[in-house]
């Protein structure tokens, strides 16, 4: 019996993103985990040259949307048991806390990635 069951509440990381979400499915490699809320933004870019702007495609990459599943393997799963928090707080305090980060990394990267931010506000905070 897995130690994770249905309803749990977890933390889940997806490609560079951080969320709280609830497990909705068990899986043999994994679980569907259903998002609450944001922990960490996921990174800019192209995922396989992480912090590079020389590539061919500098991608947007958004974070999971309220209430969207996800696979997660299990290695990336841990409980988690204080309150959630609101999920459009949980993205501002997420941006933010990238856009931040970003302002104070002086590169290509950090430049093209705080771009992205500005399109991504937008459409996240209409």
């Amino acid at each position: 019996m897995s130690e994770f069951q249905i309803g749990d509440t977890v933390t889940a990381i997806y490609k560079t993103g951080k969320y709280i979400g609830e497990i909705t499915e068990v899986r043999p490699q994994g679980f569907l985990v259903r998002v609450l809320a944001v922990v960490k933004h996921p990174m800019q870019g192209d995922l396989h040259n992480p912090k590079d702007a020389d590539v061919l495609i500098f991608h947007e990459r958004r974070a999971l949307a309220f209430r969207e599943q996800a696979n997660i393997p299990k290695q990336m799963v841990k409980h988690f048991t204080d309150d959630v928090p609101d999920y459009q707080v949980s993205l501002k305090e997420a941006v933010e806390k990238m856009k931040k980060e970003l302002t104070e990394t002086s590169s290509p990267w950090a430049n093209m990635s705080l771009k992205m931010f500005e399109s991504l506000e937008r459409d996240y905070f209409k």
